[in-house]
């Protein structure tokens, strides 16, 4: 079974991007232009990873990890965003608070972000493209050593 992810971002030229880098690495991906529908997808077909932009219309990145983390404390969430800095709130810092496990800023290049959806899906035993975490194999009667 393939590894589900769900990208959230009202920038249709990010999601593009991501699911193309994501889905030659193997994964499924879904997409969401804002938080509000993103929960929705989310609520109703959870998936191993959600990677969200921070600053969008209706219901921002921030809220969207909040609710995220409040009802599903085992998601696991990466935050990007483009913005940043304003009046010194850095929302990467504030996301990484919510419970964003990791965070990037925009323009990230590919290796960097791949390296970090790889981290983060760390013990899925269905990852499916190179460098992905394998199965390890256990012999009946051995003791998986």
């Amino acid at each position: 079974m393939t590894v589900r992810i769900l990208i959230i971002d009202d920038d249709t030229q990010t999601r593009s991007l991501l699911r193309q880098m994501l889905e030659r690495a193997g994964y499924a991906v879904e997409e969401s232009g804002n938080g509000s529908e993103g929960l929705r997808r989310y609520r109703a077909a959870p998936t191993a990873l959600v990677i969200t932009d921070l600053l969008m219309p209706d219901r921002d990145g921030l809220e969207t990890i909040r609710e995220l983390r409040q009802a599903y404390p085992e998601v696991k969430i990466l935050a990007i965003s483009g913005g940043g800095q304003l009046k010194l709130l850095n929302f990467l810092t504030v996301a990484e608070k919510l419970g964003a496990q990791h965070t990037l800023r925009k323009p990230f290049r590919r290796p960097e972000s791949l390296d970090a959806v790889r981290t983060l899906l760390q013990g899925h035993d269905e990852g499916v493209s190179a460098g992905s975490p394998r199965q390890r194999c256990v012999r009946p009667g051995s003791r998986g050593r």
